[in-house]
């Protein structure tokens, strides 16, 4: 969407226009799907200029209306399938990673989660007949975990080029949840010059966790917390991209009383997250994948390997 189509919204001019592409609205979904108080804040506009710029931009984009179950069907065809590298768990999943929807791998530190963003980040590059999106990949560290070398390692062990790969992958490091956010809306304007085709954050709460304590900031989180999974939802939804979170899970019961299973992020996480996988160790380098929550698979278990090559069956 260019300028001087924003332009022709009602109660849009130059400069508005210019402040809303400055602000990463350069289509009219992302216009459309915005509350009138944020649009509002961003391109000082009043509550009822904003209100009529964002029907404006639905009625334009021909969303919020209802569809037929056919029509849904016809457009998820367009959903993208990124392979885990283990088939068990591509079966789990449906056929593998979903573009368009935010997938969580949970579990305790070793379980293998940093292992599997890693193979997603290789697998990601490759083409749609290897199981690939035939794209670029991205990623936000918030956990200092991600080493090239170890996508070197992976794609050397499956005879890829490594250098090229590298190259494909978009590295940044959040040191705080503000920082963390940022990022997640810088992504959105790399994505308009790159092909990204799978954003990871590794881990997703581990700021959050450790910036919000007590239950007093509790409210504040869970709202911080929103705002940045539907910035990651709306990248998703403007390239077509995968979004694989990973997340920590609550400490030890005979510490805390927690449950040492529960994923941080309570209910905020839990309904916006497509797709729930718990991961925990087992004997060496096995692991087993369990989906928790899904809104079209049975829950299940599937068991893979991490391995100097990767994660495989």
């Amino acid at each position: 969407m260019s300028e001087e189509e924003i332009k022709e919204l009602p109660g849009v001019g130059p400069a508005t226009a210019e402040k809303l592409m400055d602000s990463g609205y350069k289509d009219l979904l992302s216009i459309a799907v915005e509350s009138p108080r944020v649009l509002s804040d961003v391109a000082d506009l009043g509550d009822s200029t904003a209100g009529k710029v964002i029907q404006a931009a639905k009625d334009a984009a021909d969303i919020g209306g209802f569809e037929t179950g056919d029509q849904l069907l016809e457009k998820r065809k367009n959903v993208g399938m990124l392979t885990t590298s283990a088939e068990s768990v591509d079966d789990l999943l449906g056929g593998g990673i979903e573009t368009g929807s935010i997938t969580e791998f949970f579990g305790e530190f070793g379980s293998g989660k940093t292992q599997v963003a890693h193979q997603l980040l290789v697998n990601a590059t490759l083409p749609e007949e290897e199981g690939g999106l035939d794209g670029e990949a991205m990623i936000i560290d918030t956990e200092n975990s991600f080493r090239p070398e170890r996508i070197t390692e992976i794609a050397e062990g499956r005879d890829l080029d490594a250098e090229s790969i590298l190259e494909d992958i978009h590295v940044a490091r959040a040191f705080n949840t503000h920082h963390q956010m940022l990022l997640a809306e810088k992504a959105l304007d790399i994505g308009d010059e790159h092909p990204i085709k799978l954003l990871v954050v590794d881990s997703l709460t581990s700021h959050f966790r450790a910036e919000y304590v007590g239950r007093g900031s509790l409210a504040e989180r869970q709202q911080t917390l929103n705002k940045h999974l539907h910035e990651l939802l709306k990248f998703a939804e403007r390239n077509n991209a995968a979004i694989v979170v990973t997340n920590q899970v609550t400490a030890n019961p005979d510490q805390f009383f927690g449950d040492p299973t529960k994923p941080i992020g309570g209910h905020i996480l839990g309904h916006t997250a497509t797709f729930r996988i718990y991961l925990r160790k087992s004997k060496g380098d096995k692991r087993i994948a369990r989906l928790v929550d899904s809104p079209n698979m049975p829950e299940g278990e599937a068991v893979f390997k991490v391995e100097a090559c990767g994660v495989t069956e």
